[in-house]
């Protein structure tokens, strides 16, 4: 999903032609983004803040001091588990988040928090890089839900966390 380095750089070597891939819909569905450390330094490396929804960072070293001036009224820290962190947000009045972050996705996963997947696969072979799901503690099973392939060469499928796993929580809602 990311270089050794956690660049992504190779995505924008895919041509989208203007198309969003479903994107815009999708944020639509959610209440707030639950991002990792290095994806919110990844994206502010883009530049312009593309989120309206409020954004939770996930940190234990960052402070509000690092946030810059711009975004303390859209971005917010935290440093709870996976679990806390939904029922706070619950409490707020979220009923579904955007989860971002290789090793943060691992984790809401890991404690049965995570309901559906949207995986979009983009035709590139990067050489070497970092897992997508990385090491989950058990094979968990996916049932297709949506698949949808678009002019670009990428392809969206959408899977819902199904059967009985060991690594997983009984409760995998907000």
């Amino acid at each position: 999903m990311a270089r050794l380095d956690h660049q992504l750089d190779w995505l924008t070597k895919q041509a989208t032609d203007g198309e969003d891939h479903g994107y815009e819909a999708f944020v639509a569905g959610v209440d707030g983004i639950v991002m990792g450390r290095g994806s919110y330094e990844n994206v502010l490396s883009f530049g312009e803040w593309p989120y309206q929804k409020p954004v939770i960072v996930m940190s234990q070293t960052l402070s509000q001091d690092d946030l810059p001036a711009e975004l303390r009224d859209r971005v917010r820290l935290g440093c709870l588990s996976p679990a806390d962190l939904m029922k706070s947000v619950h409490l707020e009045g979220w009923a579904r988040a955007y989860i971002d972050g290789g090793k943060l996705v691992q984790s809401f996963i890991n404690e049965g928090l995570i309901e559906d997947l949207v995986v979009t696969t983009v035709p590139i072979l990067i050489g070497s890089g970092r897992r997508l799901f990385g090491d989950l503690g058990g094979d968990i099973d996916l049932e297709l839900l949506a698949s949808r392939s678009f002019k670009s060469g990428l392809v969206q499928s959408r899977y819902r966390i199904v059967g009985d796993s060991s690594t997983l929580a009984t409760d995998r809602r907000l």
